[in-house]
C-alpha cells in the first residue's frame, strides 16, 4: 500500500483553540478510503468537535475493529493513543482500558459489520455495563472491504448495487442501544456536519455509555437507486428529531434559534445540551417513547437522526463496580495486594 504523508508546513495563521491548537493538530494521515467516502466525513467532523472542545489529543483513546470504518482512526488525532483491535472486538479491548485508566477519554469507532455482526455481543456487553465512552457506528449497510455484501444493518427489501434485493431483517443499532440501557443513544447523517459536529461533542462530554449511529453512505457499493443507505435516500427520508448545539461548562457559548423552543439538558458533569425540537410531543428523557418513535417512523421508511435520549444522572462502569478514583494503572503492588489479613477478612465475610 501506498503510504502519502501529509506535509508538516502550514498557514501560520491558522485559527487555534483555548489551547494554542489548530485543526492539524487533530488530523491524522491522508485517507486512503474512496473519495467521496461518508467516512471520510465523520472523521472531519471528529476532527472539528474535538478543536471547539479544546481536547488535548494525548488524552484520547481510539480504538476499533476490522473494516473500512476502523481504518478511519488513522486519519484523525495522530498523536492521541490508538489501537486497532481484530474483528468484533472493539469493546472488551476498550473496556479494558478504561478500567485501567479511567482518566482518558475514550473513542470507540467500529462498523455496521464489525458491530452488528461478529462483534454484536461485545457491542451489546459493553453499553449495558454502561462503560464510559463514545461508541461511534459508521453504518453504510454492506461490507465494503469485500464487495459490497448486505450487512445486518441493511434494510429489508433494499437493492444491492447489483440488483439483488434484500430478504433479511435490519438490526437497528441504536434501537438496541436504547433496549441495552445506554444513557445517551443519537443517530446522525455523515451528510449532515451541522448536527453531526454538536451530537459527537455532547457525547464525549457525557459521562457514561454514549452511542451514535451515523449513516455513512457508501460511495463504491451503496450509494445506488433502491439503496437505502444512499446519499439522495437519506436526505429525502430524513426526520430530524431536533437541532443542537452545546454549551460546555468551561466555555460557554451563546444559542439563538428563530423557531421553535429550545430545550435545555444540562449532562453529569456540568456541560449543557441545547435542542429545539422539531416535534412537541418528542421529549428524549423517555427511553421508552424513543424506541416506539423509531420503530414508527422506521416503518414509514424514514431516518430518524438527532440525539434520540439521553439520561441526564448517568452512572458508567467504574460507579457500578465501586472502583477507586485513581486510574487502576497507576497504584502499587501494596495497593493491590493488601495481604493475607485483608483477605481472611472477605472470606470470613462470604462463610
Amino acid at each position: 500500500m501506498t503510504y502519502v504523508a501529509k506535509p508538516k508546513f502550514h498557514h501560520p495563521d491558522l485559527p487555534t483553540n483555548d489551547l494554542g491548537y489548530t485543526h492539524r493538530d487533530y488530523e491524522g494521515t491522508i485517507s486512503t478510503l474512496c473519495a467521496g467516502c461518508g467516512h471520510d466525513s465523520i472523521t472531519a467532523a471528529i476532527i472539528e468537535a474535538c478543536f471547539e472542545l479544546s481536547i488535548e489529543p494525548h488524552r484520547v483513546a481510539k480504538i476499533s475493529g476490522i473494516g473500512c470504518s476502523s481504518k478511519t482512526p488513522t486519519y484523525f488525532l495522530g498523536n492521541s493513543h490508538g489501537f486497532n483491535s481484530v474483528h468484533g472486538r472493539m469493546p472488551s479491548v476498550l473496556t479494558g482500558a478504561n478500567l485501567a485508566n479511567r482518566e482518558l477519554i475514550y473513542l470507540g469507532v467500529s462498523g455496521d459489520g464489525d458491530s452488528a455482526s461478529i462483534g454484536f455481543g461485545q457491542f451489546a456487553h459493553a453499553l449495558r455495563r454502561g462503560v464510559n465512552m463514545l461508541y461511534i457506528v459508521e453504518n453504510n449497510g454492506v461490507y465494503g472491504l469485500t464487495k459490497g455484501q448486505f450487512s445486518a444493518t441493511a434494510d429489508r427489501g433494499s437493492k444491492s448495487k447489483r440488483g439483488v434485493i434484500n430478504t433479511d431483517n435490519s438490526i437497528d443499532l441504536a434501537a438496541m442501544a436504547l433496549q441495552l440501557g445506554a444513557t445517551f443513544v443519537a443517530r446522525s447523517f455523515s451528510g449532515d456536519k451541522a448536527q453531526l459536529v454538536p451530537i459527537i461533542k455532547a457525547g464525549i462530554e457525557h459521562e457514561g455509555a454514549a452511542f451514535l449511529d451515523v449513516i455513512s453512505p457508501c460511495v463504491a457499493f451503496n450509494n445506488h437507486a433502491g439503496s437505502t443507505k444512499s446519499f439522495d435516500y437519506v436526505r429525502e427520508h430524513n426526520e430530524a428529531v431536533n437541532r443542537l448545539d452545546v454549551i460546555p461548562a468551561r466555555a460557554p457559548i451563546t444559542v439563538n434559534y428563530a423557531e421553535g423552543a429550545v430545550q435545555i439538558v444540562e449532562q453529569h458533569d456540568g456541560s449543557k445540551l441545547a435542542l429545539r425540537k422539531l416535534g412537541a410531543d418528542y421529549d428524549l428523557r423517555d427511553r421508552t417513547a424513543a424506541m416506539s418513535f423509531l420503530q414508527r417512523h422506521a416503518a414509514k421508511g424514514q431516518v430518524v437522526t438527532g440525539v434520540l435520549f439521553i439520561d441526564e444522572k448517568p452512572h458508567d462502569l467504574h460507579h457500578h463496580l465501586a472502583t477507586v478514583n485513581r486510574p487502576l494503572n497507576t497504584l502499587s503492588e501494596k495497593d493491590l495486594c493488601p495481604g493475607s489479613a485483608a483477605l481472611a477478612k472477605i472470606n470470613a465475610g462470604l462463610r
